[in-house]
C-alpha cells in the first residue's frame, strides 16, 4: 500500500536544483517516486510506507534547500 504525502521546498529555482532534491529523497528507503513542482515548490513524494518527516527534512537539506 502506497502512501503520497506533500512537502513545501524553498529555494529551487531551476531543473538541477529539482533534480537535486529527486536525488536526495529517492534514496530514502521506500521511496517509489518523487514529483517537483517548481513554480510552487511542491514536492510529491510516493513511498511503500509512511514516511518520517525528519528523514525528509534531511534529505532536502542535504540537497542545500529547506523544508518550508
Amino acid at each position: 500500500m502506497s502512501e503520497t504525502r506533500t512537502w513545501t521546498v524553498t529555494g529551487m529555482t531551476c531543473g538541477h536544483c529539482a533534480a537535486s532534491v529527486t536525488e536526495e529523497i529517492s534514496e530514502i528507503d521506500g521511496v517509489e517516486d518523487v514529483a517537483v513542482v517548481l513554480d510552487t515548490g511542491a514536492v510529491t513524494v510516493t513511498s511503500t510506507a509512511p514516511l518520517d518527516d525528519s528523514a525528509v527534512r534531511a534529505a532536502v537539506e542535504e540537497a542545500g534547500y529547506a523544508v518550508a
